[in-house]
């Protein structure tokens, strides 16, 4: 395999922080890496020294001169007047794309409804997000550098992301991955890369292979880690015992593993925790009979929904972007009213609804008035007391970072505080509206254990696959038609119910096509158009063959300056000729 990237002794520091100390690694062809570390430590910022958009203090980073590298950051920067044809296709009109088939796949999965030419500045921030990742896919590049590329994207769209760089993959590129989407990760990454403490700890396979050995490591190495060690514990132990989609499970150190939760309980006591929820929320949660709810366009987002939630439930639920997930949830809060039918909600509820937006913090308040504000000491489900410094101790605000104003932390860390201000006021239902969004792994692991031993009713909107396992018992699908179903097969069946709708619709638009009547002069015409059709596709291997001999002579001559030039002239040709015949096909396809 051709080697893409070295680095060898990358430090780099911010400040009196040192963020990369003497960090040596390397990257070759077909590798797909997955970096993974808590908000801060320099996930990010590792993928910029790689790929030449930051220089480090010391050290070095060699790459393959010959290899192209596509870079996709978490910020956005396009031309003013850009539309999305020319950001994504470089202003090719659709007949030239359009023939090449995973040009077809990328655009259709990730800007499918969209209008091509529609200028970029006029997009919303996931749909930005989308043209930026479809542009990158379809470069061509050796390296792909991914920073957070599941943001924005359903579940749909991130199972087909995933399929679509295994394909990749197999073909020789190479890719560094950040993400915080566990699920993504195990599904794509042959290794996994952890930064933390300014070092970089290599495992191979993918998230739960990086679990196992990661657990392992902890045994050994760190017996005062007791709290991390737990939480990795309980994790494994759901991997172990969890859905069989957990594939990548490495062979190695299999006994050393077992050998680690062998007495270690499910994550959850069900049976108990169903009855600590009665008891505190009584035998009504939410009662939704005849429900609907419609947006002012007159789209229907819910219609006569029938539905009963009981005490302890701990729903997911999942569906296309603009389903109406987070108008459910709002309906269930309280902040809108159903159109028509009735929502009764118990008489014993304490509500806590963690939304998409974090404007309920202020940002002029320090993080740790913000806490004690509302609570010095919270009583927990186990029955212990805990004082809110544990809880922020717990959610990674330690030191400084406990008299930074609000309005000075990043993105992840407004999140974790609203998370934790949520657990401070002693909720009995949980409304949970995509809590995973910029959030480090870490972090989710401490949320997760935290929902473990919660005892109330949780209802959880995510694209993330791996939290929705994790926390939930049983999985609802919003279908866009006004329906909301449970799937006892949870996301496996959700995408394969999505797939067979695609085919459906694709298979109904070629009946259709087919039951139009021909006329006799419409079948002369396409059965000329089939044979001109076979004629240029035998033209088309001709030049194929034709293209790859040049490039195997320039191979040859390359020290012939002269002969260079000619052969040059001669491929520019051929592949004129290449470009006007699969133009010329592609209209014969449509036509036909």
């Amino acid at each position: 395999m051709a080697n893409l990237v070295n680095a060898e002794r990358l430090s780099l520091a911010f400040g009196t922080r040192i963020l990369l100390d003497e960090v040596s690694l390397g990257l070759s062809s077909g590798d797909v890496v997955g970096v993974v570390g808590r908000n801060g430590d320099g996930k990010s910022t590792l993928l910029q020294l790689l790929t030449g958009r930051r220089e480090p203090d010391s050290g070095q980073v060699v790459r393959n001169s010959g290899a192209s590298i596509g870079y996709l950051g978490q910020d956005e920067a396009f031309a003013a007047d850009a539309s999305i044809r020319d950001v994504v296709v470089g202003g090719r009109p659709d007949h030239s794309w359009a023939a090449e088939p995973s040009g077809r796949a990328v655009v259709g999965h990730l800007l499918g409804g969209m209008d091509l030419d529609a200028k970029v500045s006029r997009l919303s921030g996931g749909e930005r997000r989308r043209v930026s990742l479809a542009a990158v896919l379809l470069a061509g590049h050796e390296l792909l550098a991914l920073d957070e590329p599941t943001n924005h994207l359903d579940v749909e769209a991130v199972a087909w992301l995933a399929e679509h760089l295994n394909l990749l993959r197999a073909a020789g590129t190479a890719m560094l991955v950040v993400s915080h989407d566990r699920w993504f990760l195990d599904a794509v990454c042959s290794r996994v890369w952890e930064v933390h403490d300014a070092v970089v700890d290599s495992y191979d396979g993918g998230y739960a292979a990086y679990v196992l050995a990661r657990a392992e490591r902890v045994r050994q190495a760190a017996a005062n880690e007791s709290r991390r060690q737990n939480l990795l514990r309980k994790e494994l132990a759901w991997l172990r015992r969890g859905p069989p989609a957990r594939t990548s499970k490495p062979k190695f150190r299999i006994d050393a593993a077992n050998a680690l939760i062998r007495d270690v309980p499910d994550p959850r006591d069900k049976l108990k925790l169903n009855e600590f929820a009665t008891a505190r929320l009584g035998k009504d949660v939410f009662d939704l009979h005849q429900v609907s709810y419609a947006l002012p366009d007159g789209r229907q987002l819910l219609n006569r929904l029938e539905w009963s939630i009981g005490p302890g439930m701990r729903i997911g639920i999942v569906g296309v972007n603009g389903s109406g997930k987070t108008t459910l949830l709002r309906l269930l809060a309280g902040d809108i009213s159903p159109a028509s039918g009735k929502l009764k909600q118990g008489k014993t509820l304490r509500l806590g609804h963690l939304s998409q937006s974090v404007v309920e913090l202020d940002d002029d308040e320090r993080v740790l008035e913000s806490v004690q504000r509302l609570q010095r000491q919270v009583k927990l489900t186990t029955g212990k007391e805990a004082s809110s410094n544990n809880l922020l101790e717990d959610f990674g605000f330690t030191g400084e970072r406990l008299v930074t104003r609000i309005g000075e932390l990043s993105g992840g860390e407004r999140r974790r505080l609203q998370f934790l201000r949520l657990l401070l006021s002693e909720p009995n239902v949980l409304l949970l509206d995509e809590p995973t969004n910029d959030l480090d792994i870490d972090t989710l692991t401490v949320i997760e254990d935290h929902l473990d031993t919660w005892p109330g009713t949780l209802i959880v909107v995510s694209h993330d696959r791996w939290f929705l396992e994790r926390t939930c018992d049983v999985i609802y699908a919003m279908l866009g038609d006004g329906t909301c179903l449970m799937l006892p097969g949870g996301v496996d069946e959700y995408l394969a119910r999505r797939a067979r709708v695609r085919d459906a619709a694709a298979a109904g638009a070629g009946s259709a096509a087919k039951d139009r009547p021909v006329s006799a002069s419409d079948a002369a015409v396409q059965r000329q158009a089939r044979k001109e059709l076979a004629r240029i596709e035998g033209q088309l291997a001709k030049l194929e063959t034709r293209i790859a001999g040049l490039h195997d002579q320039m191979t040859t001559h390359a020290a012939d300056y002269e002969r260079l030039i000619g052969l040059n002239a001669e491929l520019a040709q051929a592949q004129a000729e290449q470009a006007d015949l699969e133009a010329r096909w592609l209209e014969l396809a449509d036509a036909d």
